[in-house]
């Protein structure tokens, strides 16, 4: 019987997921409307994502407009934004809703390389994690003589090479969102 690595690679593919739309939320500088992704509005005392409800358009470099198809909900819309944490301070002129990003100091882009970092290294451990269950997975089927011992160390190393790949990807994502950073 050979041990099976699916199930973990599905969580490790979770986790890496997990990540980048982590990292979607870091403002740099640059407008990008997947800020708006984790605020959420009252709209008629439920809460709801801003894209249900308006339309979000970059308009330029560092400019997001949001048009809300229910002109109620741009008050509800402006409070959202104004309690989260993005850090940008809407200007609404009763049409739409406009959001203009500053440009980043060199300070502020030093602090986001090392958020990203920090997320980085989390997102590593949640790898780890999940090797460290596949692994003492196999040592209970070998335990339970479900696996012989060159099955057992054919998955350890099955599953240390998918955790090797992953951390691999996560490094690469890392350094992808940290020079797009540092460039702005």
């Amino acid at each position: 019987m050979k041990f099976d690595t699916k199930p973990y690679e599905e969580k490790m593919k979770k986790s890496l997921a997990s990540y980048s739309e982590n990292l979607c939320t870091i403002r740099a500088g640059r407008a990008n409307p997947d800020v708006l992704k984790k605020v959420t509005v009252d709209y008629y005392g439920s809460p709801t994502a801003i894209s249900a409800i308006a339309e979000i358009k970059v308009t330029d470099a560092r400019t997001i407009t949001i048009t809300a198809w229910d002109k109620a909900a741009m008050k509800g819309i402006e409070k959202a934004i104004l309690t989260s944490d993005i850090g940008i301070h809407p200007q609404n002129d009763g049409s739409c809703i406009r959001l203009s990003f500053p440009p980043t100091t060199e300070e502020r882009r030093k602090e986001l390389s090392k958020q990203v970092s920090k997320m980085g290294e989390e997102a590593k451990v949640a790898l780890r994690n999940i090797r460290r269950d596949a692994n003492d997975k196999i040592k209970a089927m070998k335990k339970n003589s479900e696996l012989t011992e060159d099955e057992a160390k054919a998955g350890d190393k099955s599953v240390q090479d998918l955790t090797d790949k992953f951390v691999k990807e996560v490094d690469a994502v890392t350094a992808a969102k940290t020079k797009e950073i540092m460039e702005i």
